[in-house]
């Protein structure tokens, strides 16, 4: 009997980690969660990314603790910095966090390899996104040779993969796919100035980004908003 095969999947709580997570479920891979509680301002996504791994059955969830406050230079880690309302704009904004896709990355390759699973998943898009680097596919690649040369498993030929099923699709593309594989958006949360009972603000580049892909997919967006 063929081992079933093993991956991690970083689960944010937003639409994009959960639908990932469904694809990777829906390819046959027995997924391990891994969520970060990194000091961001929006830390009610960690109890939907929680909702979301016991609704998707995953094997363990893991939430690592990081302190990125103390290097700060972003809105979603630095009080002082505002979380900007005026619409996506061009350019990279406030709420990049220097590095942190690449801190996260590096994260999942030490539990991926310890677990000896060798797929990484993880829901970056390069279309209907704010603008930062580390969700490009150059960067992904990079990513991924680094990998292979920097661990013992890549070494001795037990190759990585990260997978970025969504790096392609539209946002309102990315909620058709989950709602085929019976994803749950009302459990996840966008936003990333959310209120403590996990109501979004709506103005933010996430909130409108998701509610343009929810009206483009032509449904309904589950988002409950501040009134």
């Amino acid at each position: 009997m063929n081992e079933t095969k093993k991956a991690i999947v970083l689960i944010s709580g937003g639409l994009d980690s959960a639908t990932v997570l469904a694809i990777a479920k829906a390819a046959g891979y027995d997924c391990y969660g891994l969520s970060f509680y990194y000091g961001q301002r929006h830390q009610v996504e960690l109890h939907a990314a929680n909702q979301i791994a016991k609704n998707l059955h995953v094997k363990t969830h893991k939430v690592l603790h990081l302190d990125l406050n103390n290097i700060g230079g972003s809105a979603l880690t630095d009080d002082h910095i505002a979380v900007p309302i005026e619409g996506v704009n061009n350019g990279i904004p406030v709420t990049y966090v220097p590095a942190r896709n690449t801190v996260f990355l590096s994260l999942a390759l030490g539990w991926a390899e310890v677990l000896q699973a060798h797929d990484i998943f993880i829901g970056v898009n390069a279309i209907d996104y704010s603008g930062y680097p580390d969700c490009r596919p150059e960067f992904i690649e990079a990513f991924e040779k680094m990998a292979n040369l920097a661990t013992k498993a890549g070494v001795e030929g037990q190759a990585f993969k990260i997978h970025t099923p969504l790096i392609d699709l539209t946002k309102a593309q990315i909620i058709q796919k989950g709602t085929t594989l019976g994803v749950d958006y009302s459990l996840t949360i966008s936003c990333y100035q959310p209120n403590t009972q996990g109501h979004a603000c709506g103005v933010c580049d996430a909130c409108r980004l998701r509610a343009a892909g929810f009206e483009q997919a032509g449904m309904a967006d589950p988002t409950i908003y501040m009134t």
